[in-house]
């Protein structure tokens, strides 16, 4: 699955805001090229909320193992919570440049966040589980779903 597909279909989700940073946005140009999904029923940007999950096209400061700068790649970043991380995640290290495995982001991976790089499958080949089970913002919010389409998060069972 692409970039584009992705941000396609989050944005069929009730209640999703997808924010795509360019050089007419205003966003720092760090940030363009890359997406961002919130929970905001009422088309506004949450003021206090992070977004529940990123497409991360290039490398950050600080983050630079998925290799991400290589041309075509990019990372899906989901909040998941901790205890659905360490399940998704499981005991084995995954090299965050792997593709199509889920990995504890490399930054956030301990306040629950889990990443993939590229290609997964979205023909529910592995269910629901990486959004649907276990996301949630603050205040409860689940990440916006419907039925089958969520299973363009989840990758490749290992």
């Amino acid at each position: 699955m692409e970039f584009q597909e992705t941000v396609d279909i989050v944005q069929s989700f009730d209640g999703s805001l997808v924010l795509l940073p360019d050089e007419h946005s205003g966003f720092p140009e760090l940030s363009w090229g890359d997406a961002y999904f919130y929970f905001a029923p009422d088309g506004l940007i949450p003021e206090r909320t992070q977004p529940y999950a990123t497409i991360i096209t290039k490398n950050y400061p600080d983050d630079h193992a998925s290799r991400l700068d290589a041309p075509g790649r990019f990372r899906v970043n989901i909040h998941v919570g901790r205890d659905e991380a360490a399940r998704l995640v499981g005991p084995t290290e995954v090299d965050p440049a792997e593709t199509d495995a889920f990995f504890a982001h490399p930054l956030y991976g301990a306040s629950g966040w889990v990443s993939v790089v590229n290609r997964w499958r979205a023909d529910g080949g592995c269910g629901d589980h990486a959004a649907a089970s276990g996301a949630r913002r603050g205040g409860g919010t689940r990440i916006p779903s419907r039925g089958g389409a969520v299973t363009a998060w989840c990758p490749h069972s290992r």
